[in-house]
């Protein structure tokens, strides 16, 4: 593990955002304290990325329609590629099931709580919202969810990060967002929120609450470091969660949920497909073995697949 010095440090690539960094540095503080290195042979380089452009953000316009989950890496995996940083820091919910050739990700940290957040300066809770209330959220799935709950809402758009969907909720523009508990939580932002929303009542996105740090996959020393920090458990959970989601649609274009937790010696899997507007949803779950996650996930997605009518993707 020489190769990485003060004069030649080990660079880790993220995105800018104080959630991205505080991963970027949890992941450093991981990494010196796994192999003893100097804190100046770990680097950290921002790398702006298409989705963190402030005009797409103040416009507040649907992932969907300007690139989907592929805006928040594609920089950050080109630095990947041409060897400008080592290993890339992701959110992994933002992540696309794929990974360009020469790229792996195989390495996940604990995992933090999967459960979204409700956030309101005046509101208690998701159940209080009176009707009609005008609630702000960037995400399809939680949209959609909130849609078949309570037709009864007023939703818009509102992307941004965590800083700027709560100057937003200050600024009037709705009564109440959500954010997801892991990211308040590594910020030290959890009194934020009025309270998590139990995944009975919101089953969470894919992967949401796991780091993942991506590397190529020739580089035997930095794959090597990885190891050592990688979380079994997470990556038997991710297993499940990634290939259900790879089956059904692995773009930022369907509402979908899912969520795996270990129960005794195996998974239980937990999924559901909905159309935007919240007017239907599918739902199924899996229990299986450790060693068959990554098949469950997908024979869930085919279930629910079977189970939509003909028409429930034409809205796409």
């Amino acid at each position: 593990m020489t190769r990485f010095t003060p004069q030649t440090p080990l660079k880790i690539g993220t995105r800018g955002s104080p959630l991205a960094l505080a991963q970027a540095h949890e992941t450093r503080d991981r990494l010196r304290a796994a192999h003893g290195l100097d804190e100046s042979a770990v680097e950290i380089v921002i790398i702006k990325t298409t989705g963190d452009d402030r005009a797409l953000i103040a416009a507040d316009r649907p992932l969907k329609e300007i690139g989907g989950k592929g805006l928040f890496t594609k920089e950050i995996e080109e630095a990947l590629l041409s060897g400008a940083i080592d290993i890339a820091v992701h959110s992994m919910k933002d992540m696309p099931v794929e990974q360009p050739a020469g790229l792996i990700l195989d390495c996940y940290l604990p995992r933090e709580d999967v459960r979204d957040a409700f956030v309101s300066p005046g509101i208690a809770r998701l159940t209080d919202l009176p009707e009609g209330a005008v609630v702000g959220s960037s995400s399809l799935r939680r949209r959609a969810q909130l849609a078949h709950r309570r037709p009864d809402l007023k939703l818009v758009e509102f992307r941004g990060n965590v800083q700027t969907r709560l100057k937003k909720l200050q600024d009037g523009v709705a009564q109440a967002t959500f954010l997801a508990m892991a990211g308040l939580n590594r910020l030290g932002m959890a009194h934020v929120a009025q309270g998590p929303i139990e995944v009975e009542e919101m089953l969470p996105a894919v992967a949401q609450g796991a780091i993942g740090i991506e590397c190529r996959m020739a580089d035997d020393t930095v794959r090597a470091m990885l190891a050592a920090l990688h979380d079994g458990p997470t990556g038997e959970r991710l297993a499940a969660e990634r290939a259900f989601l790879a089956t059904l649609d692995g773009s930022c274009e369907t509402p979908i949920a899912g969520l795996a937790l270990h129960d005794g010696a195996g998974l239980w899997l937990r999924g559901e497909i909905l159309r935007p507007d919240g007017s239907e949803v599918i739902g199924g779950e899996r229990r299986v073995a450790v060693a068959d996650a990554a098949e469950a996930g997908a024979d869930l997605a085919r279930e629910l697949l079977s189970q939509a009518p003909a028409n429930f993707f034409d809205w796409r």
